[in-house]
């Protein structure tokens, strides 16, 4: 073999050694961290992890709960290549509704969360004013209505928390108390069942719809789709309104988790949820925002957390950690995007 068949051969090999990397780099990432986890926290006592116990994969499994909840709803916008940056504040003024509902007015939980979740789209409207009809770019557009709404629910919380009992700027004290099948809700196996339904609600409305499909064709080419007869805003419109309801999803449950609504709650949920998104792009050689990607983006950064934690890494130490390592995954997975 000469010097050129052996060039060409180690090249081809490289190209699909890199091409493996970048279609399962995540899920590499996962399995890497899952191991490094496993016997980072070992316990020679007991020849066994405490990290690999089922009671911390349910713990990791619950925390990354509303993260993908909130996500999911990202990976809509994302689809037509949008940007929505008020989910977290849309999360977090919904956590302060529903909380105010049950808490002030003493409303039942089903129609709390109805009329939680109708409010809610108000960001939407916004947001679909801004970016359809005055043609703000979508990441500029959101995050104004993300300060406004931020603003929002610090006004009409008077700047506080809400909880049972509370003594109102009026100087009443609240009878509402937050209902147990609602506090239910917010704990497994129901938030984690959930979670999976809105995942598998996602992939099938993605990938097995017409209007999925609508979507993707929206994101990758929004002049060739409205030649084929596309409605673009249309779409863009229905994106936004489902990145609204799942983030006002999200903070309900953070509402049925905690039991409060603390300030700044639902905000803290929007750089996960990123990342989430983003990172679950090429999950399987997807290339695109999808729900199962989402759903490993959202694992892998659980993980990290949940592990840092268990390591006793100093708070101020664990953003660093976790960023490096979510480049690392990043760089692994888009590496190969310019040269295919």
């Amino acid at each position: 073999m000469n010097e050129k068949s052996l060039s060409a051969k180690n090249s081809a090999v490289g190209k699909t050694v890199m091409s493996f990397i970048t279609k399962w780099g995540t899920l590499l990432t996962i399995l890497l961290l899952f191991i490094i986890f496993t016997f980072a926290n070992w316990n020679a006592q007991t020849n066994s992890s405490i990290f690999l116990t089922p009671d911390n994969m349910i713990t990791i499994l619950r925390s990354i709960s509303i993260t993908t909840i909130i996500a999911i709803g990202l990976t809509f916008s994302i689809a037509v290549n949008g940007m929505d940056l008020s989910i977290g504040a849309n999360a977090n003024f919904a956590d302060f509704l529903i909380m105010t509902m049950f808490v002030w007015y003493n409303i039942n939980m089903g129609l709390s969360i109805v009329l939680t979740l109708i409010i809610c789209l108000s960001v939407a409207l916004i947001n679909c004013l801004l970016i359809v009809k005055l043609k703000i770019p979508d990441m500029v557009a959101t995050l104004s209505v993300m300060f406004m709404f931020q603003g929002v629910a610090m006004t009409y919380s008077n700047g506080g928390a809400i909880t049972e009992r509370m003594v109102r700027a009026n100087g009443q004290a609240s009878a509402g108390l937050v209902p147990a099948a609602f506090r239910a809700i917010g704990k497994e196996p129901w938030l984690i069942i959930i979670m999976l339904v809105v995942v598998a609600f996602a992939f099938f409305f993605l990938n097995y719809t017409k209007h999925g499909r609508y979507m993707y064709a929206v994101g990758g080419n929004p002049e060739a789709a409205r030649l084929s007869g596309i409605p673009v805003n249309k779409y863009k419109i229905l994106a936004y309104f489902l990145s609204a309801v799942f983030a006002a999803l999200g903070g309900i449950f953070i509402a049925a988790r905690v039991g409060t609504a603390q300030v700044n709650a639902g905000a803290s949920y929007l750089m996960p949820s990123v990342a989430a998104a983003y990172i679950g792009f090429s999950v399987a050689g997807a290339g695109k925002p999808n729900a199962i990607g989402t759903l490993a983006g959202a694992v892998l950064v659980g993980l990290l957390e949940n592990g840092l934690i268990m390591m006793s890494v100093p708070y101020f130490a664990m953003d660093i950690v976790k960023g490096g390592v979510l480049a690392i995954a990043l760089a692994l997975t888009y590496s190969q995007q310019k040269k295919n």
